[in-house]
């Protein structure tokens, strides 16, 4: 679940092959990152797991790269806004 996560937020790199945008385009909407995140919680991940995860990409100093890139944060809020709307993560 965490490296879903990550992978999401971090997005797709500069040089991506077309192998990597082909598969981004498939399968790396917020779509599938949440049906993914659901499933995962249906299999024992709880929430506070989840909850948790999100707070270390922002609080960290190991994801400081990610913390300094806008759009990457923008993708984490987009992606926790998601999960909290469709109830999949309490508050």
């Amino acid at each position: 679940m965490e490296k879903t996560i990550i992978k999401y937020v971090k997005g797709l790199p500069v040089d991506a092959t077309r192998w990597e945008i082909r598969k981004n385009k498939k399968y790396g909407k917020l779509s599938n990152i949440v049906r993914n995140i659901n499933y995962d919680i249906k299999h024992g991940v709880t929430n506070e797991q989840v909850i948790e995860v999100f707070l270390r990409i922002r609080n960290e100093p190991l994801f400081v790269d990610l913390q300094n890139n806008i759009e990457a944060m923008n993708r984490l809020g987009e992606l926790e806004r998601q999960l909290k709307s469709d109830e999949l993560i309490g508050q």
